[in-house]
């Protein structure tokens, strides 16, 4: 076990090699996606019929394409001009923050570790190296299938967006909002022939320590994708 230092948490947290500190992504961190598609093969009402808990994954890796589409469904920037989202937000104040955990040689061509998603550019920013799905895992309170995903999608938030203007109702918008997204991403991997669960129960300290969020992001919704196991 290694201390991890993050938000001024630090937690010896199991299944985790030591790791430089994070620092401001360089251009080599960042990873610009494979623009969406907007038009898939799946209808709403299929997906919507179709979509179970899938808590079984396969071995396989999954695409990069594969990956940005899933990330733009939770935050997709879909009206530029406006910087309006594939989730609606109250007043439009965005409070959700998107970070997608990777395991070795879960996404082809990308590296384990730790990624933001940065909707503005449709792009990857590393914030953290090394497979951390382990310690992932043990946070959700050893629910095992949190490990064994190729990916899992973090949702958190930083409700002082939402509650300077909305005050303590704020907190209830940003929930909603965090449902609004991690319903699109379930319905977006059933879309792609994917499957994935949602997980609420972990230990957010220790949570926050591994994604290695600033203090004042709270993480809200585990999202673990892959392929389903036959």
């Amino acid at each position: 076990m290694v201390p991890i230092v993050a938000g001024g948490w630090q937690l010896l947290l199991p299944g985790m090699r030591d790791q430089p500190a994070t620092q401001s992504p360089t251009p080599e961190q960042r990873i610009v996606l494979p623009g969406p598609r907007e038009r898939g093969d799946v209808v709403l009402e299929e997906a919507l019929t179709q979509r179970r808990s899938v808590r079984n994954f396969a071995a396989s890796p999954l695409t990069l394409d594969m990956v940005g589409q899933l990330l733009w469904a939770a935050q997709g920037i879909t009206a530029p001009w406006r910087g309006l989202r594939t989730a609606p937000s109250a007043g439009a104040t965005f409070p959700l923050e998107v970070d997608v955990v990777v395991g070795e040689g879960a996404v082809v061509g990308v590296a384990a570790g730790v990624y933001r998603y940065v909707p503005a550019g449709h792009r990857l920013e590393a914030r953290a190296a090394g497979d951390r799905r382990e310690a992932l895992a043990a946070a959700a309170l050893g629910q095992p299938w949190v490990g064994d995903a190729p990916i899992t999608i973090v949702i958190s938030a930083v409700t002082a967006r939402t509650t300077a203007r909305y005050g303590e109702r704020g907190h209830r918008y940003v929930f909603m909002e965090a449902g609004h997204a991690g319903q699109n991403v379930l319905l977006q991997a059933e879309a792609l022939g994917l499957g994935s669960v949602p997980v609420g129960a972990f230990r957010d300290t220790q949570l926050a320590a591994i994604l290695e969020l600033p203090r004042e992001e709270v993480p809200l919704y585990l999202l673990p994708v892959g392929q389903p196991a036959r």
